[in-house]
């Protein structure tokens, strides 16, 4: 037996009616708030999880971080270190003693320390590559 269709009508949104571009942009400066933790995928690929914290007016926030393939240097962070990082926000999928769990998370395209005038000059021209189609 088929099911009766729904009679509710769909509304667009205004979100979704919005002309804008969509922008996913995350800059997180902080202190790993525990040593970096490294992982071989399957696909051989290096993957570096760090918590980074940073503190607010209304009190301090972890923010977890995943970074692929990364230079060497961010695999040995340690409890303590600062760093910028510069990414998009991701929630990631994936099965957890026999059951489907989630995790929101930034992936970072751009790890650097803060003391590193180069590194800080580039991350700041990714973020404002980025939002240049919010200029238009």
């Amino acid at each position: 037996m088929a099911s009766p269709k729904s009679s509710r009508q769909s509304v667009p949104s205004e979100a979704s009616s919005s002309p804008g571009p969509a922008i996913n942009i995350a800059v997180v400066a902080g202190t790993c708030s525990s040593p970096a933790e490294v992982r071989v995928l399957p696909s051989e690929q290096v993957l570096v999880q760090l918590q980074v914290s940073t503190r607010l007016e209304s009190g301090t926030v972890s923010v977890p971080v995943a970074v692929l393939d990364p230079p060497a240097w961010v695999e040995a962070l340690d409890s303590g270190d600062d760093v910028i990082v510069v990414g998009r926000v991701r929630r990631r999928f994936f099965r957890a003693a026999g059951a489907t769990a989630s995790r929101v998370e930034v992936e970072a395209a751009y790890v650097a320390r803060p003391g590193d005038r180069r590194r800080g000059r580039a991350a700041r021209r990714r973020v404002e590559a980025a939002l240049e189609p919010l200029e238009g």
